[in-house]
C-alpha cells in the first residue's frame, strides 16, 4: 500500500477521484491550497502502474504526483480496467488515413497513417467491450473523376502513444507486448479467441 499525494487544478478533482477509485484508491483527504486541490489517497502499488502518464495527459502536465510506501496489506482483488475492448488488424499492410478516418468513430487509435500493420496487431482501443477485427490498410477506390483527394486532406486525431508502464497495467490475458527500439505494440496471441476465455 502506498500513500499518494496529487496536486491538481480544481477542475480536474472529480476526474482524479474517479480514476483513483477505479484503481482501488481510498480518499483520505481533500483540501484546497492556492487554487489547487491536494488529494491524498491510500492505493495499492500495482494499481498505480500507468497512472502517471494518464494523469499528465488528461491534466496537460499541470498535475503534481507523488507516492511513498506506507505498509503491506492483503491482496485487494482485481483492478477495474473498464469495459473497453480492442481494435485488431486482420490484414498485413500499411495503414491508410482513409481507413483510419472511418475507424476513429469506433474508439481510440494507437497508430497513424503509414504505420505497418499485421494480423493480430492491436491498433486501438474499442469504445465497446468487444474485440473488433478491422482493416486499417483499406485504400480509397480510385475513379476517373478529378477531385480534391480525401486521402490528402483528411483530419485525424493524433494517436494515443503507448507507454510501457501503461501497457503493462492494462494488458489482458489474451494479449502480449512487443517492445522494439522504434515502438511499443500490443498484439493478440495467435489463438486469442481461446485465450479470451481464461481469467486474468
Amino acid at each position: 500500500m502506498e500513500e499518494v499525494t496529487i496536486d491538481v487544478d480544481n477542475e480536474y478533482t472529480g476526474y482524479v477521484i474517479d480514476k483513483m477509485t477505479q484503481r482501488k484508491g481510498d480518499l483520505l483527504e481533500n483540501k484546497e491550497i492556492g487554487g489547487k486541490s491536494r488529494l491524498i489517497f491510500d492505493a495499492p502499488s500495482r494499481c498505480l502502474l500507468g497512472f502517471r502518464a494518464e494523469l499528465m495527459q488528461h491534466t496537460r502536465g499541470t498535475a503534481v504526483f507523488n507516492h511513498v510506501f506506507k505498509e503491506y496489506v492483503d491482496y485487494m482483488g482485481k483492478q477495474d480496467r473498464g469495459n473497453r475492448g480492442a481494435l485488431v488488424s486482420n490484414i498485413s499492410g500499411v495503414a491508410t488515413s482513409y481507413a483510419l478516418e472511418s475507424l476513429e468513430a469506433r474508439g481510440t487509435l494507437f497508430i497513424k497513417p503509414g504505420a505497418k500493420v499485421y494480423p493480430g496487431m492491436v491498433i486501438g482501443e474499442n469504445a465497446k467491450p468487444d474485440t473488433l477485427e478491422v482493416n486499417p490498410a483499406k485504400a480509397k477506390q480510385l475513379s476517373n473523376v478529378r477531385s480534391v483527394s480525401k486521402e490528402e486532406f483528411s483530419r485525424l486525431t493524433p494517436p494515443k502513444i503507448l507507454v510501457l508502464e501503461e501497457v503493462i497495467s492494462t494488458i489482458r490475458a489474451d494479449e502480449s507486448v512487443e517492445v522494439t527500439p522504434q515502438a511499443i505494440r500490443l498484439r493478440k496471441v495467435p489463438n486469442f479467441r481461446m485465450m479470451a476465455k481464461r481469467e486474468d
